[in-house]
């Protein structure tokens, strides 16, 4: 069942040895593309102060010049220069706690379970798929050009260690040591071992049924039940941390966490929520469990994978963001694809062996925890955490249903370009203004190649998008269109260049880095009020596409930002619009109406609708 074919793995091996590292921009080109980033989202004297002090680092004999040199040298010494910096300063520094803020989840659609037979069944088509690692091939502009497989392998393997400072990702990759042969379940708040290899051989699906109804009954007992550690893990890193440490002081804790922490996954069997399973509520659920009182404590968030199934039907993967991308997970043949064969085909009793043919089992063992005075308050403290973010997340989730990707390509434009430059349009609507935006963009034709961000409130955005509201009247339809066309053009460009690995954010960050690493003093670029704003993604974007009717959404990345993850079908866009309460700059319903808008204006714009009644097409875009 997960077992790793030898022959496979040195093929993935030969492969990745195969792809060339990421290159190191010209220092030049990536201080000229810095400017033409920032000019126009930042007053005029600042920018021109900003110049000046980048002038100043790129001068021949200056700071810029040697650390280019000593970046170049990492390069040569190291498979991927800016991995480790990169995964550091996305992930593994950021204090925040995991659940809206780091993790993203897959919400699959709602099922219909008779009982909770049918929620077991449901997740035993997700555990038994046999391990498949195809190598990938890029889309697009860079169609057939084969990706890094690194992260299919750390699907299953990966953990995420908190720390006071700084977190540790550790991968089980050592292929001389046993792969884990066992999964967590998590049940009413409780966590559970369940062998998934007993004797060198694979459970049976039948077999897993019979070990999860068996935790269903383990978990009824009152007697047995100990305190919600789960929700620890959903506090902030420092947090949890220093309760780790308080944790780690009783050996039978320890053993506990040493189970969880070499699992492969968990399995986490949700109580019904008792809320109305729209689209938004089932993000919210995945994103943080509904908090202490629902099953936010039915989680453990440092594990890269868990699989959620609720016992009314709300099912879905949560995802520890810091060892793969969304969309690894969304092609993995671990991952989801394969886990939208029929329920049925597993569930009827004619596939469903008898509980005469299952050999027995040993039961699977509730993981026991010693509780003190000082774990307990740190428990309710942790439980007051999370319930101010699950009051706080705002989401909305919508299906545009008027046009999808299939009118955009027939305008001969790329879905993803005029996708961000609908956001900046709704972004505008409501702020008078544009603002540093990320889109994050795969390098992964690279060695070990994670993202690099498309910087999409280009100068060329802006321009289109007065041209939709403040000189709406004043421009021709032809100007309007001759913008869209040079803003679509500036995004499609942008993304080329993230392909290519010469997008400016990694290479600024290994300028950054590097330069602490030598013990120097901050370089001057790097503490100026334009770099450190440039740096605060108010707008944090992703497209995750699908080819089954599902979507991934996440939290914003700052207090007073959005998070719009997008999924592009051929006849409707799903959108995933996620703000803060606590913030009077933002509302999620508010961008979301201004994003339906600004969709409907621009294919308006293209098929010259704006004089004459609105279309039929219309009336569901709202839904």
């Amino acid at each position: 069942m997960f077992d790793t074919c030898d022959l496979e793995q040195n093929m993935l091996f030969l492969h990745h040895q195969e792809l060339p590292k990421v290159p190191v921009p010209p220092l030049k080109q990536t201080l000229d593309m810095y400017l033409k980033c920032v000019q126009h989202l930042v007053k005029e004297e600042q920018f021109k102060k900003t110049k000046t002090i980048v002038e100043k680092f790129g001068a021949p004999g200056g700071s810029g010049e040697f650390l280019q040199k000593k970046l170049q040298e990492r390069r040569d010494k190291t498979t991927n220069w800016v991995y480790d910096y990169w995964l550091e300063d996305m992930y593994l520094n950021n204090r925040l706690a995991l659940p809206v803020n780091s993790s993203p989840v897959m919400v699959f659609p709602k099922q219909t379970f008779r009982d909770h037979k049918d929620a077991l069944r449901y997740e035993i088509d997700r555990l038994v798929k046999v391990r498949e690692l195809p190598v990938d091939f890029a889309r697009g502009q860079l169609a057939g050009t084969p990706m890094c497989m690194e992260q299919y392998n750390r699907l299953f393997t990966s953990y995420r260690y908190p720390g006071l400072k700084t977190d540790t990702l550790k991968v089980h990759m050592n292929t001389a040591s046993p792969e884990p042969e066992h999964i967590i379940v998590a049940c009413k708040n409780q966590f559970f071992v369940l062998d998934v290899v007993t004797n060198k051989e694979q459970l049976k699906e039948a077999e897993i049924f019979s070990q999860l109804e068996r935790i269903l009954k383990m978990a009824e007992n009152p007697g047995d039940k100990v305190p919600a550690f789960g929700l620890l893990t959903s506090d902030g890193r420092t947090e949890w941390a220093q309760a780790r440490d308080v944790l780690t002081k009783d050996p039978t804790n320890r053993d506990s966490l040493a189970l969880i922490e070499s699992c492969l996954c968990l399995v986490c069997l949700d109580e019904p929520s008792g809320l109305d399973p729209s689209d938004t509520n089932r993000a919210l659920l995945m994103l943080h469990g509904g908090g202490r009182d629902r099953n936010g404590a039915n989680r453990w968030y440092d594990k890269s994978m868990q699989f959620v199934v609720g016992m009314d039907g709300v099912c879905g993967v949560v995802c520890e963001h810091s060892p793969f991308e969304g969309i690894v997970l969304v092609q993995s043949k671990e991952g989801c694809m394969l886990f939208f064969l029929s329920l049925n085909s597993i569930g009827s009793p004619s596939k469903m062996a008898t509980s005469a043919s299952i050999k027995p089992l040993p039961p699977p063992r509730r993981l026991l925890w010693k509780c003190n005075p000082q774990l307990q308050g740190l428990l309710k403290a942790s439980g007051d955490r999370i319930q101010r973010l699950v009051n706080n997340l705002d989401m909305d989730v919508f299906k545009f249903s008027v046009y999808g990707k299939e009118f955009i390509k027939k305008q001969k434009m790329s879905p993803d370009a005029y996708i961000q430059v609908a956001l900046q349009l709704a972004f505008y609507k409501c702020n008078k203004r544009l603002v540093s935006t990320y889109e994050s963009a795969s390098i992964r034709r690279f060695q070990e190649g994670r993202v690099d961000n498309i910087r999409s409130a280009t100068a060329e955005a802006l321009a289109f998008v007065k041209s939709m509201t403040d000189e709406k009247t004043t421009l021709s339809d032809v100007e309007k269109m001759k913008r869209l066309r040079e803003a679509i053009s500036a995004q499609t460009n942008y993304t080329i260049a993230v392909s290519f690995g010469m997008a400016i954010d990694n290479h600024l960050l290994g300028l950054l880095r590097i330069s602490k690493d030598l013990n120097m003093e901050k370089p001057e670029i790097f503490c100026d009020e334009t770099y450190l704003s440039s740096n605060q993604f108010i707008l944090s974007t992703s497209q995750v596409p699908t080819t089954v009717e599902m979507f991934c959404c996440y939290g914003p990345v700052v207090p007073n930002g959005y998070g719009a993850c997008y999924n592009p079908q051929s006849d409707h866009i799903i959108f995933c619009v996620s703000s803060f309460r606590e913030s009077t700059e933002t509302s999620s319903a508010v961008f979301a109406k201004a994003l339906k808008e600004g969709l409907l204006e621009i294919r308006d714009l293209w098929v010259g609708n704006l004089k004459h009644p609105k279309s039929h097409l219309d009336r569901g875009y709202y839904r």
